[in-house]
């Protein structure tokens, strides 16, 4: 059934966007198209042209093999007498997972080379004109857009300076294989032997298959090394021609930041399949690896108890443990340490189901979107109001415990805030955890998220279980309503950069936008409180309003948002991260920093600040000619998406160092100092 459905999907989808190219009516282009030459050529002489395609945020092109929908570019061309064209080259696609169907796909700015040979009369001087009539295919996860555009260019019969950026568009080609590959049909499918150097590195590979009727798409693949060749096994087509192929093409994507290669593989016996290597199908599963995992994210719970934004509330909540008895003490560290998991639990199993969907989201994810943004700010204004007297929240009163009003279930409701509100960002331990939490069986890695749940509630449920723990705490008195006062100014500062990271995320309007909806809210919580100062019920009123306020808050404000703040070089004049760049910058033969951060990602900022935009950093990155390359985080990028998981991290901050000349990384630690950095092999 499943089956049939998919191939029917692909039929009816492939009929409407094919009428589409005729029925749609022109709109405004989502993929910006452009032709370029790399450099000035002599008369008859072959040079390389250049299709660049750039798509709009989450638009996407197509490979010249789409897959199970899509088309590729069409170009026709209109050349001079005795000027001559070749095929063109793309570069290493994409996968997106939909539905059950498989696409080939460009989420980026990307460019189709393809040679040109000049007319042998060419004279210097002049100007060859250059004219072809695309068509191609744009499409969001949900809208295709048939597209067309007369790209223009010119040649200048002569000598010139060369189009730097053909560098970087010539490396993120797929290299071609200057061996033999070889296949053999089986009952379920294909087995292709490339070879492959035992010793050369390679995560998440991908085959693309160039012919359609070949292989089934949307089907795992798996991959295994047996000596020097890697063996591939691809599923039969669905729709396979009754024919069976005489050679087999396509290209081998070595993983994120890896390029790939191409290659023909003609009939011929292939090796039996040996060590299983990285792929998209499930990993091995090993008890030692979630032992491992288990510990580093309960570790990494403990450490999300220090940041500023959760400090406040675990110390008042600690505090008010004081005032109750040993009982209503144990009921509270159970209710708290079961709102604390249960939000963990619940984030981490969004973050697999959507993994799972194909979509290419990561550790805090929550945080790339303006609504949830917007909705923390509210949260943020709300327990600084509630900190600072303006009004009382049950969970958050000094008064909260035991008989008195709140109890279990206040402190329930503090866990899932504690929780929600602690983890923008990965800290130590609690990176590897969660990285390893993405290659788990499911159980496995909500096991991991409960763990890091467990860390975070940790201290609250000592204190609750353990008498000796609550007599350290200091006795109760006034002091404690002016510690609570205090408390309102790192949740104050919260607040702050919640509104700066809403300017960051999605620019002035909607971050206005977001402050005027927390006044709104402070207008409301100073009404709450007045009213409970005079013992008058506000249910009825404030839940309404508090509810709209968040409605807003979470749907309207997001509509506001724009592209956010253009990323900032910084002292080390980074360059913005991509594939093709990271490529580019390991052929310069230099070393290369990459690091990867994200405006809500506390950790991040500190290690920028006291590591990364120092003097000394850059003094040393600058003798040994380091290219530092940075990938921004703070919206969703399924391109920075993908190669984090590549790295086997679920979130940032990362730094990888690549020395000269070397293909794999080393990875740093997640706190950095600036003599670590200027200490690195090949940055003395």
């Amino acid at each position: 059934m499943m089956r049939s459905w998919r191939r029917l999907t692909a039929i009816v989808t492939g009929v409407w966007l094919a009428l589409g190219f005729f029925a749609a009516p022109a709109s405004a282009q989502h993929i910006r198209a452009s032709l370029a030459a790399e450099r000035p050529a002599l008369a008859g002489e072959t040079i390389t042209l250049a299709v660049l395609m750039q798509p709009d945020k989450r638009w996407h092109g197509y490979w010249s093999n789409p897959g199970d929908a899509g088309f590729p570019i069409a170009l026709e061309w209109k050349l001079p007498g005795g000027a001559k064209i070749g095929a063109l080259e793309f570069p290493v696609p994409q996968t997106l997972l939909m539905a059950g169907l498989m696409n080939h796909i460009y989420e980026h700015d990307y460019a189709m080379l393809v040679p040109f040979t000049l007319p042998a009369d060419a004279r210097p001087g002049t100007t060859i004109p250059l004219t072809a009539k695309a068509n191609w295919l744009a499409c969001t996860d949900v809208i295709c857009v048939p597209e067309q555009a007369t790209l223009a260019g010119t040649v200048t019969v002569g000598s010139g300076a060369a189009d730097a950026r053909f560098g970087a568009w010539r490396a993120a080609l797929p290299a071609v294989l200057d061996q033999s590959a070889r296949f053999e049909a089986t009952a379920k499918g294909l087995r292709i032997a490339v070879p492959f150097p035992a010793s050369a590195s390679i995560a998440n590979p991908h085959f693309f298959v160039a012919s359609q009727g070949v292989a089934d798409y949307a089907a795992p693949q798996t991959f295994s090394r047996n000596g020097d060749n890697l063996i591939i096994t691809l599923a039969r087509s669905q729709v396979a021609s009754p024919e069976q192929p005489t050679l087999i093409s396509g290209v081998l994507s070595l993983g994120a930041g890896a390029s790939g290669i191409t290659f023909t593989a003609k009939a011929g016996p292939v090796p039996a399949d040996g060590a299983p290597i990285g792929s998209n199908a499930p990993a091995p599963f090993s008890l030692a690896t979630l032992a491992l995992a288990v510990l580093g994210a309960l570790a990494g719970g403990l450490i999300l108890n220090v940041m500023p934004c959760v400090f406040p509330i675990l110390s008042l909540k600690a505090l008010a443990l004081a005032r109750g008895n040993t009982h209503n003490a144990h009921i509270e560290g159970l209710a708290y340490t079961a709102g604390v998991m249960l939000a963990c639990l619940a984030l981490g199993g969004a973050m697999l189901g959507l993994r799972a969907a194909g979509e290419e989201v990561g550790w805090a994810f929550q945080l790339q979107d303006p609504g949830v943004v917007a909705l923390l700010l509210l949260l943020a204004v709300a327990i600084t109001a509630n900190f600072a007297g303006l009004f009382e929240l049950p969970g958050l009163s000094l008064e909260s415990t035991g008989e008195k009003q709140g109890g279990w279930t206040g402190a329930f409701g503090t866990g899932l805030l504690a929780a929600f509100v602690a983890t923008p960002c990965t800290g130590p331990f609690m990176a590897a955890a969660v990285g390893a939490a993405l290659v788990l069986p499911t159980w496995a890695a909500l096991a991991v998220f409960a763990a890091l749940g467990l860390g975070l509630a940790l201290p609250f449920l000592l204190l609750g279980f353990v008498p000796p723990l609550r007599k350290l705490l200091p006795r109760p008195g006034p002091w404690m309503a002016r510690f609570r006062t205090l408390m309102a100014v790192p949740m104050a500062l919260t607040a702050a950069a919640l509104v700066w990271l809403a300017w960051r995320l999605g620019g002035a309007a909607y971050a206005g936008a977001a402050v005027a909806l927390a006044l709104a809210v402070v207008v409301l919580l100073i009404a709450i409180g007045r009213a409970q100062r005079q013992g008058l019920g506000t249910a009825r009123w404030a839940v309404p309003g508090a509810l709209a306020l968040s409605a807003l808050a979470l749907v309207g404000a997001p509509r506001l948002a724009s592209a956010g703040s253009a990323l900032d070089a910084g002292l080390l004049d980074a360059k913005p991260f991509s594939e093709a760049a990271l490529a580019q910058a390991q052929k310069s033969g230099k070393p290369v920093f990459a690091y990867f951060t994200a405006d809500w990602c506390l950790t991040c900022k500190v290690n920028e600040s006291v590591a990364i935009e120092r003097q000394t950093t850059l003094d040393a990155f600058r003798k040994a000619g380091v290219t530092v390359l940075v990938g921004d985080w703070t919206r969703r990028d399924p391109t920075i998406t993908r190669f984090l998981s590549a790295q086997e991290a679920a979130g940032v901050p990362l730094y990888l160092w690549y020395p000269a000349g070397a293909s794999t990384p080393q990875k740093l630690p997640q706190v950095l100092s600036a003599e670590m950095l200027a200490g690195l092999p090949g940055a003395k």
